[in-house]
């Protein structure tokens, strides 16, 4: 199997009135396509800073992350953020849909910043996405006007919107009941096993580990287990 992401020593430590705050410490680990993998541990050991970094939202001090094999360092911040345009999806807790915008219009946004498909094109994948996740004849609806776990599925299908190899997640069942987050775990499980994408979701929640393939858990940086 190929290595869909790859953290290489990856440091990250904040400078703060002259003392030096690390918030990731060394850590090594890749992910290979249709591989849905969870990232544990306590809150402030580093689990979001780690994922800022595997997203190219953030520079490592020390260490090198590696998607589909290219090294990242290197990059400007404009094709950084081209990259991740193009081969990362994120879901977060918050949805962060625009409240002026349909669901339809919502997940329509990628497509249209990465200008490869007309208007017309990317409506139209925008509702087959929706369709795909459970929202069929919904895509004409605000935000406002749906529920918790239907928004957080509009959410999953922007992270799809450019065909993206990485979906990263943090805390993306962190405000839905149980119904809703059994569900969400399912469209992750389906993306990896079905379509062979790389998930990486930090969490807390016990049911979004217990459904991964890998168990990755973090303490005050580093990694610590590493279980399949």
């Amino acid at each position: 199997m190929s290595a869909r992401l790859e953290a290489r020593g990856v440091k990250r430590t904040l400078i703060d009135a002259d003392d030096e705050v690390p918030l990731v410490r060394g850590v090594s680990f890749s992910v290979n396509a249709g591989e849905f993998v969870a990232i544990l541990g306590p809150s402030g050991c580093g689990k979001s800073s780690l994922l800022y970094l595997l997203g190219l939202l953030d520079r490592p001090t020390e260490g090198e992350v590696l998607l589909d094999g290219a090294h990242t360092s290197g990059l400007s911040a404009d094709e950084r953020t081209r990259l991740r345009l193009e081969k990362i999806g994120f879901v977060f807790q918050f949805h962060f849909l625009l409240p002026e915008f349909t669901a339809m219009e919502n997940v329509a946004l990628p497509m249209r910043r990465l200008a490869r498909l007309s208007r017309v094109e990317a409506e139209a994948r925008a509702t087959l996405l929706l369709d795909a996740l459970g929202l069929k004849g919904e895509g004409r609806k605000r935000p406002s006007q749906m529920s918790g776990g239907q928004r957080q599925r509009v959410a999953i299908a922007r992270s799809l919107a450019n065909d993206p190899v990485l979906i990263l997640c943090d805390e993306p069942t962190g405000n839905l009941d149980s119904v809703n987050s059994e569900m969400v775990v399912r469209v992750f499980q389906r993306l990896a096993h079905e379509e062979g994408r790389a998930i990486v979701c930090v969490t807390h929640d016990d049911n979004v580990a217990a459904a991964a393939d890998r168990r990755i858990r973090m303490r005050d940086g580093e990694i610590v287990a590493d279980e399949r």
